[in-house]
C-alpha cells in the first residue's frame, strides 16, 4: 500500500473540510409568521464560534497540533450591540465575548484584579462606550471603558442581587432580584442612590416579586417579574402603570419570560424560556406575534435568556435577507444551549414592485 499517497489523500480531505467558509446556515429561508401571512421577521444567521465571524478555518497543521482552537461562545446570556461591536455575557467564562463586526474580530473579554468577573449576567453600553455589567455573584455594577480598563463598581451590602443594568439620561437602572426592587443611581463618580421602588406598602399590583431584565425607554420603565409571569410597566419616577401578560400556555400568556426590549413603535419583545420563543406585543398590550420555538433547527431557540434591538449596523447582515424584503433592524436572541448560540434575526417588509427593481 502507498502509505505516502494515503496520508496525502487524507490531508486534502481534512483541509477541505477546514477551510469552508460559513456564510449561511440554511440554503431554506425562515421567515415569520409562515405563508400565507405576510412575513414580519426572518431568521438571518446565527453566531456560536469564532468561524462564524471571521469565516476561515484553521491549518491541517493548526488543526492537527491543537496551536489554534475555534474559540466558542459558551454560555450566553446579557447581549449589547453598540458601534459595530456585540458584547456578550457568558457566564462559563466568567467574561465576555466581544464581537467587532467592522473587523471581523472575536475576541474574550476576561478581566482579573478590580475587575475579575464572577457571574456577568447582563451588561449595557452607554454612549461614551462604558462597559456596564451585572455580576449577579460578585453583588455589583463593574465598569469598564471601551478599552477593557477598569473604572469602578457600585452595590448595596445587603439584600442585593443585580440581575440587569441599563443606563439612560445620566442615570443608571439596575434590576435587585433580592431586595424585589428597580434601583435608580446616578451616574456620576458617586453612584449614590437615588430612589428604590416599588415601595412595601403599595398595593396597585405594582409590587415586584422577582424582578430580572429590565428596559428603559424615554418615558416608561419595563420590567420583567419573572415571579409574577408578567412584565410590569412604571413611569421614570417609579408609579406603576400597567402590566403585559398572564401566566398560561396560551398564546399571548406567559411561563417563564426573561429577556425584554422595545422597538421605536413601543412595541413590547419579550423571551420566553419556557415556550423557547419571543413574544411581540403592541403598546396596548395586545399580542402581535411570536418567532421562534422548541430548537429542531436554523431558527429556533434552546434555553432563550435575552433579546436586543439595533437599527444601526444593518449593512453587516444585509447579505443574508431574501432579495424580495427590505431590513428594517435586526433581533439579537441568546440561547444558553444548542449548537445555534446567538440567533440574529431581522424585522422585514415586503419590497413593493419599484423598490425591488431598484434593488436589482
Amino acid at each position: 500500500m502507498n502509505y505516502r499517497l494515503l496520508l496525502s489523500l487524507l490531508i486534502s480531505t481534512l483541509l477541505i473540510s477546514c477551510s469552508k467558509t460559513i456564510t449561511s446556515v440554511s440554503d431554506n429561508i425562515v421567515i415569520y409568521p409562515s405563508p400565507p401571512d405576510t412575513a414580519r421577521i426572518q431568521f438571518l444567521t446565527r453566531i456560536s464560534s469564532l468561524y462564524d465571524v471571521t469565516g476561515k478555518r484553521n491549518s491541517f497543521k493548526k488543526f492537527l497540533y491543537g496551536e489554534e482552537k475555534n474559540i466558542s461562545i459558551n454560555k450566553p446570556y446579557g447581549i449589547a450591540v453598540h458601534k459595530g461591536k456585540v458584547f456578550i455575557c457568558d457566564t462559563y467564562i466568567h467574561g465576555l465575548v466581544i464581537i467587532d463586526l467592522q473587523k471581523n474580530k472575536f475576541e474574550l473579554f476576561i478581566p482579573k484584579g478590580k475587575g475579575e468577573l464572577k457571574v456577568p449576567i447582563n451588561c449595557f453600553i452607554d454612549s461614551k462606550r462604558y462597559i456596564y455589567i451585572a455580576d449577579s455573584e460578585r453583588k455589583q455594577i463593574v465598569i469598564f471603558d471601551e478599552n477593557g480598563k477598569y473604572i469602578s463598581c457600585f452595590g448595596e451590602t445587603e439584600n442585593y442581587k443585580p440581575v440587569d443594568v441599563f443606563v439612560r439620561d445620566n442615570k443608571i437602572w439596575v434590576s435587585n432580584l433580592a431586595g424585589h426592587k428597580i434601583n435608580i443611581y446616578s451616574n456620576d463618580s458617586t453612584y449614590k442612590l437615588l430612589k428604590s421602588f416599588p415601595d412595601d406598602d403599595i398595593n396597585d399590583g405594582g409590587t415586584l416579586f422577582s424582578p430580572t431584565n429590565l428596559f428603559v425607554t424615554q418615558d416608561k420603565i419595563y420590567v420583567t417579574d419573572f415571579g409574577d409571569f408578567k412584565i410590569k410597566i412604571y413611569s421614570l419616577d417609579g408609579k406603576y402603570i400597567d402590566s403585559v401578560g398572564t401566566y398560561g400556555k396560551g398564546i399571548g400568556q406567559l411561563a417563564r419570560p426573561k429577556g425584554i426590549a422595545v422597538d421605536r413603535e413601543s412595541n413590547l419583545y419579550v423571551v420566553d424560556a419556557s415556550f423557547e420563543n419571543v413574544q411581540i406585543f403592541s403598546k396596548e398590550g395586545k399580542l402581535l406575534m411570536f418567532f421562534g420555538g422548541n430548537y429542531k433547527g436554523p431558527g429556533d431557540m434552546w434555553l432563550p435568556a435575552k433579546v436586543t434591538l439595533d437599527y444601526d449596523n444593518l449593512e453587516f447582515f444585509k447579505k443574508y435577507v431574501d432579495p424580495s424584503y427590505k431590513l428594517k433592524y435586526l433581533i439579537f436572541v441568546t440561547n444558553q444551549f444548542g449548537p445555534d448560540k446567538v440567533n440574529v434575526y431581522g424585522a422585514i417588509e415586503p419590497l413593493r414592485p419599484n423598490q425591488k427593481a431598484e434593488k436589482q
